[in-house]
């Protein structure tokens, strides 16, 4: 987990940069304050973009914090629709790297503990029969769709597959992130594996994690359960330096794309 000190000085950082730059260079090149009210519109795009993937349970907190920064970051030019662009460039390389990155993450999990990923994966199997069912018979309806339309073959074989990368998905879950670990060692918005008693106190396991009143509770077991992610602060990092290398090294292709 990103810790939220090193999310928040970011966001400092980046803010402060752009209004000293704008204070001591943007009167003297007629531009004012537009480079620092750019970073301020990005933190707020970014920061609702970030809850709702958040609250989509597609983001961890870290990495929704870490997202608000990058949106006081990327505003790259002193012209909003430009910056829309650099936007959405970024998030779309975010979606593929992260596919990527996730994909490889996940592979070396399965290579390392493959004799448990195959037990766990024919146990979900077998609790998600009717998922596969439902899935071999749209995808079936797709393919013969396709005779018209080659394009519906494609969509059916991903229908097929889908199931396959969610059982994996949740099978590396199991056998992989799931942590016994000392209370003392337990950080704010740690996720809980299960519902925990402590004393006459049951501690919920929730998306948004633990709170440092539960975390005390806690400290009275001898150890607790948690369930850990994939970090994709390197998805992160890994966008970020393409967007650099289009952006500043290749803006012709980009041109070309956005004429």
């Amino acid at each position: 987990m990103i810790a939220n000190w090193v999310n928040f000085s970011l966001i400092i950082f980046a803010i402060g940069f752009r209004f000293f730059y704008s204070l001591f260079n943007g009167i003297e090149d007629g531009t004012g304050f537009n480079f620092f009210y750019q970073g301020l519109i990005g933190l707020g795009i970014f920061f609702i973009l970030g809850n709702l993937l958040y609250y989509c349970r597609m983001f961890a907190g870290g990495d929704a914090k870490l997202f608000f920064a990058l949106g006081a970051i990327l505003p790259f030019s002193e012209n909003f629709f430009i910056n829309l662009k650099v936007f959405a460039l970024f998030f779309v390389l975010f979606l593929f790297s992260g596919a990527i990155y996730g994909l490889f993450v996940s592979g070396a999990l399965i290579l390392n503990h493959f004799k448990k990923f195959k037990k766990e994966f024919s146990k979900q199997f077998r609790q998600n029969k009717n998922l596969f069912i439902l899935s071999i018979f749209l995808a079936l309806f797709f393919i013969v769709l396709g005779f018209s339309d080659s394009f519906m073959i494609y969509f059916g074989i991903l229908i097929f597959i889908i199931p396959y990368f969610y059982l994996s998905a949740k099978a590396i879950d199991e056998i992989c992130m799931i942590k016994k670990i000392s209370p003392k060692n337990l950080t704010e918005g740690d996720w809980l594996y299960k519902d925990t008693r402590v004393g006459n106190r049951i501690i919920k396991k929730r998306w948004d994690g633990l709170t440092k009143e539960e975390i005390k509770f806690l400290k009275k077991k001898d150890y607790v359960l948690v369930r850990q992610g994939i970090p994709f602060s390197p998805a992160f990092l890994i966008a970020f330096l393409f967007l650099i290398y289009f952006w500043f090294f290749r803006s012709g292709i980009l041109s070309y794309f956005w004429s």
